[in-house]
């Protein structure tokens, strides 16, 4: 594979902010990028791998372990290279990094958009399907970084755009073990961030709400289930009622049948903007919904922050001692 020679596309004008410093038709990107995309094959990947290379960039898209994934990866584009691997399996992630790197030359940005869950109350999900969850998206992600980090330590400079999720930040019932995953990637990836810093490494994590197929033509090439990284787990009686809490997981995935409110065009735009902006955010949120919800989280917790706050508040040393128990002063001067 060989990267291209020919003019680079006309680049729109940026949807990041200014002091991202990201590429803008007066300023067009200083080089074409080489892309690792784990999760290419999910719709996000898919549009995220379509806008990289609509905009000159080359990809190596990287699919699920599964029969006929590879094949039907085949011909996706002359600047894109499509592969397979289990991100379970450090080995499998090792493979396509070595292929892609042989490939390609170098690799510029790495992006994880891999991920699966479980609908369904954390009592109903038995030990395979919450360790599933588990390995597919936290010790996937930690696969990806260990296999991709020495290369990058060693030129120095390197991307990484990893994909959470608003439940990265927020509980949800009915997807206990699923918002568990991805509080874990947070934690992960922003003390990544911190130990890659001093090797010109950036970092910066994905936050959507739920995103929607807005492409005509699901194929870069072939349909992709719209809730295919989820599986439904039926509900045992004690859940079962439509009213149940545990049940907010499907009435959310009933309700945005109609009203999917984030445009994965959109954000596979901005991703990219962060494959080539200079100052990338540690965290961007993507969507009304994601924007909305975490807003209202993070403010209940500083309103409980505020309402409990007078238990830890320091009493000055005097004002201890005279609020001191009667019986307390008298057994410190027996004991003394």
């Amino acid at each position: 594979m060989q990267h291209t020679t020919s003019p680079p596309p006309a680049i729109p004008p940026p949807q990041l902010p200014a002091s991202c410093e990201p590429p803008s038709p007066s300023r067009p990107p200083a080089q074409q990028q080489v892309w690792v995309i784990f999760g290419a094959t999910g719709h996000l990947g898919r549009s995220i791998c379509r806008v990289a290379l609509a905009r000159g960039d080359c990809v190596t898209a990287v699919g699920r372990n599964i029969p006929a994934e590879e094949a039907s990866m085949h011909g996706w584009h002359k600047r894109c290279q499509g592969l397979v691997c289990d991100v379970r399996d450090r080995n499998t992630v090792l493979e396509v990094w070595k292929r892609a790197l042989e490939g390609w030359g170098r690799v510029d940005v790495v992006v994880n958009c891999t991920g699966y869950g479980i609908i369904g109350a954390c009592e109903d999900q038995d030990e395979h399907d919450i360790r599933a969850q588990f390995e597919t998206n936290v010790m996937g992600l930690i696969h990806i970084f260990q296999v991709t980090l020495p290369y990058f330590r060693e030129r120095r400079t390197g991307r990484f755009i990893v994909f959470s999720s608003l439940h990265g930040v927020m509980g949800v019932p009915g997807l206990g073990p699923y918002c568990a995953t991805k509080w874990a990637v947070e934690g992960l990836t922003e003390s990544v961030m911190y130990e890659l810093e001093p090797f010109g490494i950036t970092v910066t994590l994905v936050e959507p709400g739920p995103s929607r197929r807005d492409e005509p033509d699901e194929n870069i090439n072939g349909p992709s289930p719209m809730w295919g990284h989820f599986l439904m787990k039926p509900p045992t009686d004690a859940y079962r009622a439509t009213t149940s809490p545990a049940q907010h997981a499907t009435r959310m995935v009933d309700w945005l049948r109609f009203r999917q409110p984030t445009s994965a065009v959109k954000i596979s735009k901005m991703v990219w903007e962060l494959g080539h902006c200079r100052n990338p955010p540690l965290r961007l949120l993507l969507g009304s919904h994601a924007v909305e919800s975490i807003r209202d989280r993070l403010r209940n917790t500083i309103e409980e922050i505020e309402d409990w706050k007078h238990l830890n508040t320091p009493q000055p040393v005097g004002e201890a001692a005279a609020a001191a128990p009667a019986e307390t002063t008298a057994t410190a001067t027996a004991t003394a």
